[in-house]
């Protein structure tokens, strides 16, 4: 069951993960109209900037579980590799506890601007004025998938079923690095 439950969730990460490249190349596709309607055809531009801000913000958060699951977020990893194995386990189950803390309590403030929002109708301030629940949903949506990955994380922790953390290039952190230069 736990494996059925991190595997769902992994994909549901990947899938979150393909609609943020979708809003960054819709991003880059509406900065290059804005450029080709200001300079080229010399015409007003109203609604590209306040939407590449919200496509661009969108994607950085919903891509965020994926970047979880890959491990590809940034970490400090001195006092890791100085400790051994077992401890190391436990610093990785007490970091993924606090992260999940972390998104849930950010998942509640954000669900609670996101709700204001739609229900208020607010609306941005610019000439545009987009209604703001839609890019807010972005906020929730990530937070809520990061507390399922991170619970995915822990799960797979605690069971046993945790993959060796990707190091850079490959590196075996229990490997004395070689001076030999080709």
């Amino acid at each position: 069951m736990v494996q059925v439950y991190i595997r769902v969730v992994g994909q549901m990460s990947r899938a979150f993960a393909v609609l943020a490249t979708g809003l960054m190349i819709s991003a880059m596709v509406v900065v290059c109209q804005m450029i080709l309607m200001r300079y080229v055809f010399r015409l007003p531009t109203i609604w590209q900037n306040d939407f590449v801000v919200f496509a661009a913000t969108g994607a950085m958060f919903l891509g965020a579980p994926y970047v979880l699951l890959r491990g590809g977020h940034v970490g400090v990893d001195v006092v890791e590799l100085m400790v051994s194995e077992g401890v190391r386990r436990r610093l990785r189950l007490v970091a993924s506890l606090l992260g999940l803390s972390f998104c849930a309590v950010m998942l509640a403030a954000t669900w609670i601007q996101f709700h204001d929002a739609w229900a208020g109708n607010w609306r941005h301030s610019s000439v545009w004025g987009p209604p703001l629940w839609i890019p807010l949903s972005a906020l929730p949506l990530s937070f809520a998938m990061l507390c399922l990955q991170y619970v995915a994380e822990i799960a797979a922790q605690l069971s046993g079923l945790v993959e060796e953390p990707i190091t850079p290039a490959g590196i075996d952190p229990e490997t004395p690095a070689s001076t030999d230069l080709p």
